[in-house]
């Protein structure tokens, strides 16, 4: 069935891409980066370690000051852009516009390495002249942050031109992945119609109660990947081999490396809580046999992972979701609850499926105008409600950040604490519907989307790690073909999914559709779900412990996420996240969810 959901409104940010008011703002943001950087020319790059504190303070002080208010245009005008053509690949005014602006950042680019660099060569007088400023002072983590890691940058020259030929380079690549994969449809036959689906709609066919409906769609996704595979391996290549160069450049040991700082994890971090989802793979393999028992299978197949379990006569109107999600965000926080109503009602959220429209779900903030905004592919199943709920939980994030009144620069957060209040959100209703349901299908459907969620989180995300390990090492040497890359995922999965699935029908061309892969600023866009899933659980068991006197300190710590790394705001909840009983201990809850799953009818 066709179900109805919202478009978003942008009009607020401006009126439209032809406005005064936006070529006022992209215009004020050309001219604050070059009034910047005729500052930085004549008086930051001068000054140094033997500058006097004061006056050392007061030029970093007053840089930040600039960069907060250019990063708030920039944090304005590019999710503007963002929301035009993510949700409309045709629109080649929007496209052009994206285009335009990626150009006018360019500047700001190159003069962030120069500031970044001049941050380093202060050394150790940095922390003093920081403390002497009120500005700097209130950014002395970002700050410090900074110098740190100015250690990986190349020279400015390098580093410019390195920006610059990224637009026609890895940040092309990346468009055109997200442009051939909108626009491909596949004409389908659906309940007796034969439709013309998007690539997003196919994929949710994943989800759909006939097993022939989602093995056909399995098939007619490949023949639509196979077409594109070429296409797509040339980006994939090109997006790699830039990653791999620069950071060979900049003298970073390998791609994690830089997802690491990225995620203000250290690696010893990493490596505990990745030991401890390897160790978690009989549980979830557990969970995939008993899913295929439910349905009548002895292994289940690709198609079948997001297979309905339970009652599945139960499809949401938006409305219908939307009140739903209200009314249990309200049991949680009124401050979350009222957060949701007003991106409600006030549009702030793109849910229709249609030709055009990027597959997935996105939350984006708005700085200028301090809301988020929110794109989904609803469909009606309880998992696009809960997905749905996801991204408002990004969304509140962002609100406690406007609320604590942090700045942009304050509000830079990692994807590893990203996650945090999605999941907890996610969390919240899916919890809902199991605290109130007397009936046993109901419960067994709620934990199947639970546990297929944190199956994906945990089994099939370090799948992706191991894809992209590989696809980094052998990228090192040479370009690698389409068939390359389905051979290395289709390994990976066998990996991680074991006996766990039929391995003659697993998903090869996951690389194809998969956008986390197309970054080439952000490798290895996949622990940090992980991470975020077995964060926010613990957080969760902390909330069933302590009810409602935990908000408080959770909006709290929501507000700081850009201001510390996740080793020590873990530690406000007493978590030491470098020991493996933290992770352990999430993934039991998760465990406890499975042993319910599988002894329900």
């Amino acid at each position: 069935m066709t179900i109805s959901a919202p478009r978003w409104d942008l009009s607020n940010i401006y009126p439209s891409l032809e406005s005064k008011e936006y070529k006022a703002a992209l215009d004020d943001y050309k001219k604050q980066i070059a009034a910047l950087e005729k500052f930085f020319d004549k008086k930051v790059s001068k000054a140094g370690a033997k500058t006097p504190l004061k006056e050392l303070g007061a030029l970093i002080g007053k840089t930040v000051d600039r960069m907060n208010y250019i990063q708030t245009l920039a944090a304005t005008i590019d999710p503007y852009l963002y929301g035009f053509v993510t949700t409309n690949s045709r629109d080649a005014l929007a496209m052009k516009a994206m285009s335009e602006f990626e150009q006018a950042k360019l500047p700001m680019h190159k003069l962030h390495v120069r500031i970044k660099s001049w941050l380093g060569g202060i050394g150790p007088k940095l922390d003093k002249a920081i403390a002497a400023n009120k500005s700097a002072a209130a950014h002395a983590f970002m700050l410090k942050e900074e110098a740190e890691t100015s250690r990986y940058l190349m020279s400015e020259p390098e580093e410019a031109l390195a920006a610059e030929l990224s637009l026609s380079g890895g940040n092309a690549f990346e468009k055109l992945q997200g442009t051939v994969t909108s626009q491909l449809t596949v004409d389908f036959e659906l309940n007796g119609r034969l439709e013309k689906l998007p690539s997003p709609a196919l994929i949710n066919l994943r989800s759909h109660p006939d097993e022939s409906v989602r093995r056909r769609g399995y098939e007619a996704e490949n023949v639509l990947w196979e077409s594109a595979k070429e296409a797509l391996a040339a980006c994939l290549n090109g997006v790699k081999g830039e990653a791999h160069t620069l950071n060979k450049r900049r003298g970073r040991p390998d791609a994690v490396h830089s997802a690491l700082e990225a995620a203000r994890l250290d690696r010893r971090t990493l490596d505990t809580m990745l030991g401890a989802m390897k160790e978690s793979f009989p549980m979830f393999r557990r969970y995939f046999k008993a899913k295929a028992q439910k349905i009548g299978k002895q292994r289940l197949a690709w198609w079948d992972i997001f297979a309905p379990v339970g009652r599945t006569d139960k499809v949401y109107t938006f409305e219908q979701a939307r009140d739903f999600i209200l009314e249990n965000f309200g049991k949680f926080s009124p401050d979350l609850q009222a957060f949701a109503k007003r991106a409600f009602d006030q549009r702030w959220i793109d849910a229709e499926q249609r030709d055009g429209k990027r597959g997935g779900a996105y939350c984006m903030e708005v700085q200028a105008v301090k809301e988020s905004r929110i794109l989904s592919n609803f469909d009606g199943s309880f998992d696009s409600v809960a997905t749905l709920a996801h991204e408002l939980g990004h969304g509140f994030h962002n609100e406690c950040a406007y609320q604590a009144k942090k700045t942009v620069l304050q509000q830079l957060t990692p994807m590893t604490l990203a996650e945090t209040a999605s999941i907890m959100c996610e969390t919240i209703v899916t919890e809902a519907v199991l605290a109130s349901s007397r009936d046993p299908q109901e419960q067994l459907a709620t934990l199947e989307c639970q546990i297929q969620g944190a199956g994906q989180t945990v089994v099939d995300i370090y799948s992706r790690y191991l894809f992209e390990t590989e696809i980094f090492e052998r990228r090192a040497n040479a370009e690698l073909s389409a068939d390359d890359f389905s051979e290395i995922m289709e390994r990976a999965q066998k990996a991680t999914y074991g006996d766990g699935l039929d391995e003659r029908y697993l998903q090869k061309f996951m690389w194809t559709w998969k956008p986390h892969y197309y970054s080439p600023s952000l490798s290895f866009y996949n622990f940090p779900y992980a991470f975020g899933l077995l964060f926010a659980t613990g957080l969760y068991a902390i909330y069933k412990e302590r009810g409602t006197a935990f908000v408080k300190d959770y909006k709290d710590l929501l507000a700081l996420t850009g201001e510390d790394t996740p080793v020590r705001l873990a530690k406000r909840f007493g978590f030491d996240i470098r020991k493996s009983k933290f992770w352990e201990d999430s993934l039991a809850i998760i465990g406890n969810r499975i042993d319910r799953y599988s002894s329900l009818g």
